[in-house]
């Protein structure tokens, strides 16, 4: 669907030429015959990612025991979890069941903007709960003092703060843009590469803005929460127990697994330029980072927590079963 803009009258030639008012998405079409396996996959995936976030949310918001630092950070990476994952799957899940996915202008920059909200909501806070834990573990005498309770909460609502803005400029400039030609998105959600190779309009801002955002979630973080976690690991191989050795470095694996994948997965959506934008390659990438991730993060940071554990056995008590 398309829509007629033209120059006002008394300005010379009229330019008839029309901006698109919706995209399709092209999702997973090329592959028809994967449409009931993937529809049963995301939708098993988007059941564990919210109700995995949502038990955590509940967990820690109704256990006095867990009040440290640590999980106040966890209630809040499973609200970003839940916006992330809510802002695309519904619409891959309408996209499966129908032959045609389509998503109107207005529609696809409200995804976008929650998809980025979310997305560097999450890296800004990885940075956030790898400091937390650096404290906790090499510096544990001045812990409490370091991570007061109100530090903590203007720490998250920076974060809030910061990646709003972050979206809204991003989703500003794209709504300047001019879409007047194919509207077809190779992708099953809205993201800033696929959208800015469907314009008709410059996008030396857009590309600009978007090289600082990569540099400053992206690079600056994921080098902050390398260099938490390398000193992290070498305070641990100062333990002289084994045992406690590889408690620690069981925990701070996973923390890393979890890391090292999402960064991978964002990198690959987000780093390249959109002249070498691969659909396939992006496709997979959304998927680790929007469905796999959201998914996992429940169970490696806190389902697997024995407090987490203890907590949730005290408020349902069929749980002891």
């Amino acid at each position: 669907m398309e829509r007629g803009v033209g120059t006002p009258s008394g300005q010379g030639t009229r330019s008839n030429h029309t901006l698109v008012a919706e995209f399709k998405l092209q999702g997973f079409s090329e592959h028809p015959r994967l449409r009931l396996p993937l529809f049963s996959c995301f939708l098993s995936l988007y059941a564990v990612a919210l109700g995995g976030n949502a038990v955590i949310i509940a967990v820690v918001s109704c256990s006095v025991n867990l009040r440290s630092p640590m999980y106040f950070f966890l209630c809040n990476l499973a609200t970003m979890d839940i916006v992330c994952t809510s802002s695309v799957l519904p619409k891959v899940l309408v996209g499966l069941v129908f032959e045609e996915n389509t998503i109107s202008f207005p529609g696809c920059m409200a995804q976008l903007f929650f998809l980025l909200w979310s997305v560097s909501s999450e890296l800004l806070l990885l940075t956030v709960m790898a400091y937390d834990r650096y404290v906790a573990i090499c510096h544990p005498l001045h812990y409490s003092s370091r991570m007061s309770p109100l530090l903590c909460r203007a720490l998250v609502t920076g974060v809030w703060a910061v990646c709003a803005l972050n979206a809204s400029v991003h989703t500003g400039l794209m709504v300047q843009l001019s879409f007047c030609g194919p509207n077809i998105i190779t992708h099953f959600f809205c993201e800033i590469p696929p959208l800015l190779l469907l314009s008709c309009s410059s996008t030396l801002m857009n590309s600009v803005m978007t090289v600082l955002a990569d540099a400053f979630f992206g690079v600056v973080n994921f080098l902050l929460t390398l260099a938490s976690y390398g000193c992290i690991i070498a305070s641990i191989l100062r333990i002289r127990s084994a045992a406690g050795r590889r408690r620690a470095f069981s925990t701070c694996s996973s923390h890393l697994l979890v890391v090292s994948v999402y960064y991978s997965a964002v990198f690959c959506a987000y780093i390249s330029p959109a002249s070498s934008y691969g659909p396939e390659r992006s496709k997979v990438s959304g998927v680790l980072y929007t469905t796999l991730s959201p998914s996992l993060n429940p169970i490696i940071y806190s389902l697997r927590n024995r407090e987490v554990k203890h907590a949730l056995r005290r408020l349902v008590p069929l749980s002891r079963h």
